[in-house]
């Protein structure tokens, strides 16, 4: 099953290089003209598997701003795959609550939990016959095959001249599977790019863990040694936490503004700003940059949203204070 336009572009950000260093960027924000970004590698693996299993409903996990939660119901319920999101409390920004107005639209079915051991119980609730489980972030080994074949994407423009090779690659490390995919897709691919898991969730050592744990179990068999080289994990840019903005992260939104690149202040701002301080450093001479955030248009996925003032109060008791 395959969602998304591939390959996604590579670009050379001249304006953002500095003599010595070159910034990069793979456009994985332009996967899916509805709705892009890092997510729908993994769902057309998910999804794919769902309808194997014969499954009637996905049951995952997230934020109650998550763009994997959004994402999933977009592509999962037109297919007759319904989907039930156990969501738990994140920082109010204009982002979330657009998310959340947009679940609402597509249909989702949103339980809202206090806490994510509060979710886990909710999460249970909802298995049985013709329900499905994916984790957060659709981190699974399923879903990271997603990004193992986007590492074999990347290799082939590598090949094909429209990029050096990267020697160092920077993503946002949330539920892990992103960055797993890449650090065991470049080792399948034997490339001697490194992976930079810029830490935007929460606790960051598990965070951490699960990425490296993913990479192990999607790598082949003899590159599993070399694995622990490949990966370089960067928590100095996650801040107050997971959701919440930070100054660094603002000012590489502001940066990014300036060609043309849209971010967000929970995942891609505070990963652009370790890119741009490792492009400043000049010790990689080529970084290349992964842009996860979808830049499709919200206001049509919102046209026939709820009112904010119409979401139910469960819900908008999940929406912390952002100052």
């Amino acid at each position: 099953m395959q969602l998304g336009t591939y390959p996604t572009p590579v670009q050379h950000l001249a304006a953002l290089s500095r003599p010595g260093t070159s910034l990069w960027i793979k456009r994985d924000d332009l996967t899916n003209p509805v709705y892009g970004g890092n997510k729908i590698r993994k769902i057309e693996k998910l999804l794919a598997e769902a309808k194997r299993r014969g499954a009637r409903r996905i049951v995952t996990v997230g934020a109650v701003g998550s763009n994997y939660v959004l994402a999933t119901g977009i592509f999962a319920l037109p297919l007759g795959v319904g989907v039930d999101a156990v969501v738990v409390p994140q920082p109010r920004t204009q982002h979330v609550v657009d998310n959340l107005r947009a679940d609402l639209a597509q249909g989702i079915t949103l339980l809202p939990a206090s806490s994510y051991a509060h979710a886990a119980v909710l999460v249970a609730s909802r298995l049985g016959r013709g329900a499905y489980y994916v984790p957060a972030g659709g981190s699974n080994r399923i879903g990271v095959m997603g990004y193992v074949d986007a590492a074999a994407e990347l290799a082939a423009q590598v090949r094909a001249g429209e990029m050096p090779m990267p020697d160092l690659v920077v993503v946002a490390l949330g539920s892990g599977g992103t960055v797993a995919g890449l650090v065991a897709g470049f080792a399948a691919e034997g490339m001697t790019s490194k992976v930079l898991g810029v830490t935007v969730a929460q606790p960051p050592w598990i965070v951490e863990g699960q990425a490296r744990s993913l990479a192990k179990k999607c790598a082949p068999k003899g590159a599993l040694q070399d694995l622990p080289k490949r990966l370089e994990v960067d928590r100095r840019y996650l801040g107050r936490g997971y959701g919440y903005s930070t100054a660094k992260g603002e000012s590489a939104l502001a940066e990014a503004a300036k060609v043309g690149l849209s971010l967000d202040l929970t995942y891609t701002a505070k990963a652009f700003a370790a890119a741009l301080d490792r492009v400043a450093e000049g010790r990689a001479p080529t970084v290349l940059f992964w842009h996860t955030l979808s830049s499709a248009r919200m206001d049509l996925l919102l046209r026939d949203a709820p009112d904010e003032r119409a979401i139910d109060g469960k819900l908008t008791s999940l929406l912390r204070d952002a100052g």
